[in-house]
């Protein structure tokens, strides 16, 4: 019988691994308790959730998320994003934007990245109170945007709003969430048309100009959807900048050697990424027929999702698992996902956070942990309520 781990029990939410950690050693697959739901899986060994996500007989369709209650009629034509749509619509979609996302993309971004990366930190001082600042507010999560934003068209002037968007997206389903889904739909939508009148050198115009060149590619309704779900998308960084800050001050010895060698960023990001992903489970797929996994039987309809938390800490593909260290070379994390659905923005987001964190400690060599890190009360998300240092 397969172990039951439950979603609101506040041990699960407070330390997820070691709930994931047992359960995963019990067997492949636990039943997750969510109040509301029926039959949810989750796949805790490495190879079985790997193999799960490039699997066909596991869609992600429109059950996939869950949608805010009470959105005005006029936004639902909008809600079906690129990532809740399998199979020929999904890899139309995915190749028209793909080619703003490739790793030579991320790395010519690189020196945008540095600037936009720099400016945050020369305003960082100006928000501290008695000494102690919130990097979540100040850096983590403007962050983000302003790179999205700056890649795909959306002007200077209308960042701050988009901030505010990303904070209520980042703080999960919620009221703020909800609210904010209309204002952000309008957001994309004038941005589409701004770029109409005047297409630019970004992700929107190239974009508008495959419409232009070929209606039949993408229709106004997708490019519409394409726009907002790419921005707010980009706020992947936001709590893996933040729980990276935290796990490197908690383990000097590891910070030291980027300081003494910074080649070694790109992989610590790699291991910061199995070691302290903000996603624990990844999004949920439905199963098109009975399929058998390690003993259990998960019936056609259910829903199914990779516990990357439990997966990317496996000791049978990770040695140590439990031990964070930069050097560790292996087997790809699936904190990005894997198959179909692996992380469009998965190179850009790799050279933002080692941009941002090198930066972060190169410009402040003294910066220290100012308290404990409150982790805010979320089962399928591990990020700080707020991060507190000295500079």
């Amino acid at each position: 019988m397969a172990p039951e781990i439950d979603l609101t029990d506040p041990k699960v939410l407070t330390d997820p691994f070691t709930a994931y950690d047992r359960a995963r050693e019990e067997g492949a697959v636990a039943k997750l308790v969510i109040p509301g739901f029926g039959p949810f899986w989750a796949l805790t060994r490495y190879t079985e959730a790997r193999a799960m996500l490039s699997d066909p007989r596991f869609e992600v369709n429109s059950a996939s998320f869950m949608r805010p209650p009470g959105l005005p009629e006029h936004c639902l034509e909008y809600m079906r994003t690129m990532a809740e749509q399998d199979g020929p619509e999904h890899l139309r979609l995915r190749r028209l934007v793909a080619p703003a996302f490739t790793p030579k993309r991320a790395a010519q971004l690189r020196p945008r990245l540095v600037t936009i990366t720099e400016r945050l930190l020369d305003d960082l001082p100006a928000h501290a109170e008695d000494g102690v600042v919130d990097l979540v507010p100040h850096f983590a999560r403007p962050l983000p945007m302003d790179v999205i934003c700056d890649l795909v068209g959306i002007p200077a002037d209308d960042r701050l709003r988009w901030r505010e968007y990303g904070a209520a997206v980042a703080g999960g389903m919620g009221p703020d969430f909800a609210a904010a889904i209309p204002a952000i739909i309008e957001g994309a939508k004038e941005a589409v048309a701004r770029s109409r009148a005047e297409p630019g050198d970004d992700l929107i115009g190239d974009l508008v100009r495959a419409q232009a060149e070929d209606g039949d590619r993408l229709t106004g309704t997708e490019l519409v959807t394409l726009v907002w779900h790419l921005v707010l998308g980009g706020q992947t960084p936001v709590n893996l900048i933040a729980n990276a800050v935290e796990a490197l001050l908690r383990h000097p010895e590891q910070l030291d050697l980027l300081r003494a060698d910074p080649a070694r960023w790109p992989g610590a990001v790699e291991e910061l990424m199995r070691w302290c992903s903000p996603q624990l489970l990844t999004t949920p797929r439905f199963a098109r027929e009975d399929v058998e996994i390690d003993g259990e039987l998960i019936r056609e309809g259910e829903r199914v999702t990779a516990a990357i938390v439990a997966a990317d800490r496996d000791p049978r593909v990770f040695a140590e698992p439990d031990r964070f260290d930069i050097t560790r070379s292996g087997p790809p994390q699936l904190g990005f996902s894997h198959g179909p659905h692996f992380c469009l923005g998965a190179s850009i987001s790799r050279v933002q956070t080692e941009v941002a964190l090198s930066a972060l400690f190169a410009r402040f060599p003294d910066v220290a942990l100012a308290g404990d890190v409150p982790r805010a009360p979320d089962g399928g998300t591990w990020r700080p309520a707020n991060l507190l240092l000295t500079l």
